[in-house]
Formats: C-alpha cells, sequence, structure tokens
C-alpha cells in the first residue's frame, strides 16, 4: 500500500533507533496522507512516546525547540526531522469548567504528554492521524482515515465545532487540505469554517503569515482563494476589498495564476512579490481619485497599507522593502523617461517588476503595449535601445500623451 523507498532514510533510521531504545516510533501525518494520495511525501515527522529528552540523549545531532509544546529537531548535513512526542490532548469532558477560552471562544489549554491512542485524538482531520511504521509496514488508523482517504474526503476528529475553537487556524487547513489532495470538505466541517471563521482574528499574525506561505506557495494558490473567498476568510489574509471591485480581483486572481506556473515549472517564488501585488490595489484606491494618480499620496500610503497588512499577517523586515521597490518600479517602467530604461534593467527588482506589470496589463482590458516594449528592450543592444528610447519620445511629443494613463485605468 506504502512504498517505503519514497521516504526519507535519515527518518526511518530515527524511527528504527527509537524503536531498538524500546520506544514506539511511527512516521505521521502528512508525508504518510500524501503517500496513500499520489503525492510524493515530503515532510517527515515522527511521533514517539520517547520524551523530548530521552531523544535528545539518544541523538547527538538534535535539539529540543519550543516551551510550551517541546518537540525535538534531529539533524544530519542535509535534513531536519521534527520528533514529537504522543500527547494527551483529548479534552475528557465538555463541561466549563475543564475549558479555558479567551473572551472570543478561542480555546486555552496546555498538553501533556500520553498514549498512541490520546495523540491521534488531537490531531485536525482524520486523514493526518495514520502512523505508519516502516519497519514492520504497518498503519495505525484509528479514525477510518484510510476510508476516507478512499471516499476523498476531509473528515474532523471529533466535533469540528469545538476542534475549531481550539485552534482557529485549522479552517484554513481545511481548505488548503481539500485543494491539495482534491478532497471534499465534510458538511459538518463546511459548518464549523462558517460558524468558527471569525476566531481567526486573534490567532498571530505570525502564525498567520506562515499559513499565508502554505496556501499560495504551494501550486493550489487559486484554488485557496476561490475556496477561501466563498468562506469568507480572505479578510483574515489580506486587506485588499476585491469584492466589490472587478479589477482588484482580477489582479489577485493573474497573480495567484501567475505564482501556480511558476510554482510548476520550478522557477523562484516569494511571498514578497505576491504580497505586492494583491496589495496593489489597495495602493492604487488610497492614492488614485477619478481615475488620476496622486504621486505624492502614491509615496505617502506605502507605509501605512504594509502596517495594516501587517496586523493580519507578519510582513518580514525583508519583504517590505522588495514589496515597495516593486511597487516604485511600476512608475519608473511606465514613465521610460530620457536615459533610465538603461538603468532600470540593472535594477535588482527590474525582473519582479516587470513581471508584476505583465499580471497588470493582463488584468485590464486596456492594450498599453507597455510590457511588450520592455519584453523587446530587454533583448536589444544598446544602441537599438537608444533608438527605441527616441521613438517611444516621438511619439509621445506628437500625441501628448497622458501622463501615468496606464495607471490610472488600473484603479
Amino acid at each position: 500500500m506504502i512504498e517505503s523507498s519514497k521516504f526519507s532514510s535519515f527518518a526511518i533510521s530515527i524511527v528504527q533507533t527509537l524503536q531498538e531504545n524500546n520506544f514506539e516510533a511511527y512516521l505521521v501525518g502528512g508525508c504518510i496522507r500524501d503517500a496513500l494520495t499520489g503525492i510524493n511525501p515530503k515532510d517527515f515527522d515522527i511521533a514517539t512516546n520517547a520524551t523530548p529528552e530521552e531523544v535528545r540523549r539518544l541523538f547527538k545531532a538534535s535539539r529540543i525547540i519550543g516551551k510550551r509544546f517541546k518537540l525535538v529537531h534531529v539533524f544530519n548535513r542535509s535534513e531536519l526531522i521534527e520528533v514529537a512526542t504522543f500527547r494527551a490532548g483529548k479534552i475528557k469532558n465538555n463541561s466549563s469548567d475543564s475549558l479555558i477560552k479567551d473572551n472570543n471562544g478561542k480555546i486555552l489549554r496546555d498538553n501533556t504528554w500520553g498514549t498512541i491512542q490520546q495523540d491521534c485524538h488531537r490531531r485536525d482531520f482524520t486523514v493526518n492521524a495514520l502512523y505508519y511504521c516502516p519497519i514492520s509496514e504497518k498503519i495505525q488508523d484509528f479514525h477510518a482515515g484510510l476510508k476516507h482517504i478512499n471516499k476523498k474526503i476531509l473528515v474532523s476528529i471529533g466535533d469540528p465545532q469545538g476542534r475549531f475553537e481550539e485552534d482557529p487556524v485549522r479552517a484554513l487547513r481545511a481548505v488548503r487540505f481539500s485543494s491539495k489532495l482534491e478532497f471534499k470538505i465534510d458538511n459538518k466541517v463546511k459548518e464549523a469554517i462558517y460558524d468558527k471563521g471569525h476566531l481567526l482574528g486573534d490567532v498571530s499574525n505570525a502564525r498567520l503569515f506562515d499559513e499565508f506561505c502554505k496556501i499560495f506557495l504551494n501550486g493550489y494558490a487559486e484554488k485557496n482563494f476561490k475556496k477561501l473567498d466563498s468562506f469568507g476568510l480572505m479578510q483574515y489574509l489580506i486587506s485588499s476589498n476585491h469584492n466589490h471591485e472587478n479589477f482588484s480581483k482580477q489582479v489577485i486572481l493573474e497573480a495567484l495564476i501567475n505564482t501556480d506556473k511558476r510554482v510548476k515549472n520550478n522557477q523562484s517564488i516569494t511571498p514578497g512579490f505576491l504580497m505586492a501585488a494583491l496589495l496593489w490595489p489597495v495602493l492604487m484606491k488610497t492614492c488614485s481619485k477619478n481615475n488620476e494618480l496622486n504621486i505624492r499620496k502614491f509615496f505617502r500610503s506605502m507605509d501605512g497599507i504594509l502596517k495594516d497588512q501587517h496586523q493580519l499577517t507578519a510582513i518580514p523586515r525583508k519583504f517590505q522593502s522588495y514589496i515597495k521597490d516593486i511597487w516604485v518600479l511600476q512608475l519608473k517602467l511606465e514613465s521610460r523617461l530620457g536615459k533610465y530604461p538603461h538603468k532600470l534593467v540593472k535594477h535588482p527588482r527590474f525582473r519582479a517588476a516587470y513581471d508584476f506589470l505583465l499580471i497588470r496589463e493582463a488584468a485590464t482590458n486596456q492594450k498599453t503595449h507597455i510590457g511588450d516594449w520592455w519584453t523587446k528592450f530587454q533583448k536589444q543592444n544598446f544602441d537599438e535601445r537608444d533608438s527605441a528610447i527616441a521613438k517611444l519620445r516621438s511619439q509621445r511629443e506628437n500625441e501628448s500623451e497622458k501622463k501615468f494613463g496606464f495607471l490610472g485605468e488600473l484603479i
């Protein structure tokens, strides 16, 4: 049923070492789920009844991480494997005395070490609660995960209403897994997403940035966006209001489609580029009036828009300057004044800005030809580039072209 040859030999060796020292140990979660659904497993997590301290003593190249939830990272030169101790995360009863909630209904509690039966119950969905021993090649399945994989349906372990109160991010994970696996979402899970989705507003921005990357940078961005949008969850990930403006939604969709293509073609991707594209409509709306762009307001608005987005999802500092560079270069890519195009093609963010220019053009029906101009310009020698700039200057003098006209249409 499962080909162990697809699994990391290093991860298997860790399982073997733990078992040789009289501990239970299994490969668990996503790697098993993916292997059973025809996806090449990538992330190899291990669950064991050995405590973090006991794991640490067995593996010299390891470290204990976390305070509230301790884990062990075991590593070699090329891999890092996460080893987690079985946790007793199940709540024994539903009385109010056993639950500690914040004012918004989110459950706050700690886990203690437990058995494999207790550990599997605390996991989110049945397809993620499969424990595989690569030595005996047997699967431990306590919640009909294999059955649900065969039926291609995503089912919660326990009542999803309560499970989403424990961790609202499970709503995002449900959408992400359904897209990746091409599974239907169980009706009870759908109801919980609608009922408990608002709790995402209390999740840390750092964690939501991590989820943002998982959702939109793994080849299923367009699918995930449409599903999240239908559930009303996009408001917790992006500050852009795309529901009432066709252009905003088109820019977002074109950016997501572009990202999916790059993942498929093994091209580089970065959350900074996608964030710049998704927030562009907000910037345009903030600094424009009657299709006229206020350049001063454009520059003044950038930091505020990033700050608003940072309230939802953290934006690492290295991406903030990257995003602003892409935005500013949109003005310069359109103006193409004097000798500046020669310098612009050497700018470290030129390629990203150029790619975004093509996305903007794809999102509007206006025929600007600016993208074509830059596509040709990159392939020309110095003299040909000079000639192209001179020809453009002559055209503008004859046509009295409206300054920043293209940007004005992208509002």
